[in-house]
């Protein structure tokens, strides 16, 4: 059973994302795709210039935004993973702040950016209402949070599911909200969402285990709930449909204005 205690959780977060952290670094996932691609043309079209990516892991989405002239500042629990990103800033010659902090508790004033940024990370969130009103709080009036994450479904078997394999693969996870979650989240702490963007996020189950470093044992378990999958989770999550991967989850962007 999960600790209901957040500072286990973000323990948990730091020791399993600080041993794979150079994983990271290099994964493709995290370092492209149309998600990355529509928030840096999301961020621009707000002429946002001051950034704060929560979050931030090996930094790919901070680089991206700093690449296009933003002023950025990347925030982490985890410093093997603030490494990774400076050491990627270095090699490609961009200037932004890497900096250990948590989302729920965020070292900055009040109204302090025009945009805060969150991609593939929101589902280790302990406590992601406490979370969201931190980021409302650090945005000035206008202000915005793109949030891009893996989400689930408001079909119970299928949420269970999804939940189930994360949380083997991955100790570290708390849960992949659904959109409507999100949306709820977000008007509590004050912010209007906008109808997201989505897109299915092709998982190769070799590099998926890999990145994550999961266990061999993790590794049988996981074999067995995709080769057993009720029905409602194999058309979810597209496991055994013809294509160049294992099964697909979902990648939502939502856009939530302050």
């Amino acid at each position: 059973m999960r600790s209901s205690d957040p500072g286990d959780v973000k323990a948990a977060v730091q020791r399993q994302f600080g041993a794979v952290a150079a994983n990271y670094g290099a994964s493709r996932v995290h370092a492209g795709g149309p998600d990355l691609e529509a928030l840096v043309g999301r961020a621009l079209a707000r002429s946002a210039r001051t950034v704060l990516d929560v979050g931030c892991g090996a930094g790919h989405t901070a680089l991206a935004l700093a690449a296009r002239g933003l002023d950025v500042i990347a925030l982490d629990l985890t410093e093997p993973m603030l490494v990774q990103g400076r050491g990627l800033a270095r090699a490609r010659g961009l200037s932004l702040a890497f900096q250990q902090g948590d989302v729920e508790a965020l070292p900055f004033p009040d109204a302090s950016f025009d945009l805060v940024t969150s991609r593939y990370s929101a589902h280790h969130y302990a406590h992601p209402k406490r979370a969201v009103a931190e980021i409302a709080r650090v945005l000035r009036p206008g202000g915005a949070l793109l949030l891009v994450d893996i989400v689930s479904t408001s079909d119970p078997a299928a949420d269970s599911f999804l939940q189930t394999i994360e949380l083997v693969r991955d100790p570290s996870h708390v849960r992949d909200h659904s959109v409507e979650e999100w949306a709820g989240m977000f008007g509590a702490a004050g912010l209007r969402a906008r109808a997201p963007l989505s897109w299915p996020c092709e998982i190769d189950f070799d590099a998926w285990i890999q990145r994550m470093a999961t266990p061999e044992t993790e590794e049988k378990v996981l074999r067995r709930l995709l080769e057993g999958a009720p029905n409602v989770a194999r058309d979810f999550l597209r496991i055994g449909t013809p294509g160049p991967y294992d099964f697909c989850l979902t990648t939502a962007l939502i856009e939530a204005e302050r």
